[in-house]
């Protein structure tokens, strides 16, 4: 990636709120961000809902029968709360309006160094975002920033025994992950986006957001700490 490339970059709103709003991350992200673009990068940051998301979706599922669509349509909107505190704090940086559309991108001005998007329908992930709004601005690869080292081939948190994957094809990748896209879903990387990046050529790299300095790494084409999915 050059210096002047747009850098397409997921944010899991695991990251953004684990449990409590974690001000500790979003400062380490700001001084990465305003670093980095004092450097002539320009970054599309897209905002996922996490556990916000998922809270609200139990609760109202505890109360009444819902749809798919109505349990989609608050994770879009924890997703746009997210990415409103995230537009917030690059203000003096950022595009003054959070995008949730993709096609929205191709209306920004390229002297802008910071956007904020976030879900736009129900069906898909964030996930499915960054491979638009990266197939919109011709970037050929996505950072997606989770809380995690690597893809594992199993559930690190329920097998101990779980292997990490340094690197790993779309055709592969798709076979550890489920084949439908479901409200809540807890995936590295979304089904339909997934299904989407193969069929765009689009690598994703996963890193875990606790580790900024591995995206530098990532950017130079260097080794980096994370999961590679080409």
């Amino acid at each position: 990636m050059s210096n002047k490339e747009t850098i397409v970059m997921s944010v899991g709103g695991s990251l953004i709120v684990p449990d409590a709003i974690d001000t500790t991350f979003l400062i380490n992200l700001k001084t990465f961000i305003e670093s980095e673009t004092a450097n002539g990068r320009r970054f599309i940051i897209i905002a996922g809902g996490g556990k916000t998301a998922r809270r609200y979706q139990d609760a109202a599922a505890g109360v009444s029968n819902l749809t798919s669509d109505d349990l989609d349509w608050m994770g879009i909107h924890a997703t746009r709360l997210n990415g409103h505190l995230l537009r917030t704090i690059f203000r003096d940086i950022a595009h003054r309006v959070m995008i949730t559309n993709p096609d929205e991108i191709l209306d920004i001005n390229l002297d802008e160094k910071v956007i904020i998007a976030a879900g736009y329908r129900p069906g898909c992930s964030t996930d499915l975002r960054a491979v638009q709004i990266a197939t919109r601005v011709g970037a050929k690869k996505v950072i997606n920033l989770s809380n995690t080292d690597y893809v594992y081939n199993d559930n690190p948190k329920t097998n101990p025994e779980a292997e990490r994957i340094e690197a790993i094809t779309w055709p592969e990748f798709r076979k550890l992950i489920p084949e439908e896209w479901g409200p809540g879903l807890s995936s590295p990387f979304d089904p339909v986006a997934a299904k989407e990046a193969e069929r765009l050529d689009i690598e994703v790299a996963q890193i875990n957001g606790e580790r900024l300095e591995e995206v530098v790494k990532y950017l130079h084409d260097e080794p980096f700490i994370g999961t590679r999915i080409h």
